[in-house]
C-alpha cells in the first residue's frame, strides 16, 4: 500500500474514533498535550504519527492500535442502528452508576480517580460494551435477530 493510502486510513479511524467517544481535535490536544498542528494533519489525513503517538492515541479511546491503523470494514462500522446507540449508552449510564455507588468502586491504588482516568474508563467501558453489542448481532443467526429485537423493546 502507498504512503498517501495509510494515512487516509488512519484520518478515517482517528475521525471514526473521535466522533465515537465525542472528541474533538482539541481535546486530544488538551488531554495527550500533542501540538495542534500535528493533530490536524492526522485529522485530514496529510502525515502519520509516530508509533508512539499511535499507542498513546489507542489507550486514550481505549482500542488497539490495529484499530487506527488497519483499514476497517466499513459494514462492521455501520452494523449498530440508532436503537443500539440508544441501548449502549443506557448500559454504560448504568454501569457507571453502579460503579460510582459502589464503595471503592472507582479507586485506583486507595485513591479516588481522576477526572481523566475516569473518562478513560468510560471510553475503555463503551468501547467494550460496543464491541459485545457488534459480536452479538455477528453471531446471532439472522433467524432470531428479529425476534430478540421485539422481546428487548
Amino acid at each position: 500500500m502507498s504512503d498517501e493510502t495509510y494515512k487516509k486510513i488512519f484520518s478515517q479511524n482517528l475521525n471514526y474514533y473521535m466522533s465515537l467517544n465525542r472528541k474533538t481535535q482539541s481535546d486530544i490536544i488538551n488531554d495527550l498535550g500533542y501540538n495542534k498542528s500535528a493533530v490536524s494533519t492526522w485529522c485530514n489525513g496529510t502525515r502519520l504519527p509516530r508509533m508512539d503517538k499511535v499507542d498513546a492515541l489507542a489507550k486514550y479511546f481505549g482500542i488497539n492500535r490495529s484499530d487506527l491503523i488497519e483499514e476497517k470494514n466499513q459494514h462492521e462500522q455501520n452494523l449498530l442502528s440508532a436503537r443500539d446507540e440508544r441501548d449502549i449508552s443506557r448500559r454504560l449510564e448504568k454501569t457507571l452508576d453502579d460503579l460510582e455507588n459502589q464503595q471503592d468502586a472507582l479507586m485506583f491504588d486507595g485513591a479516588p480517580m481522576d477526572d481523566q482516568t475516569r473518562e478513560l474508563l468510560k471510553a475503555s467501558l463503551e468501547n467494550s460494551i460496543r464491541i459485545a453489542k457488534i459480536n452479538a448481532k455477528k453471531f446471532t443467526p439472522k433467524k432470531y435477530l428479529h425476534t430478540n429485537e421485539k422481546q428487548g423493546e
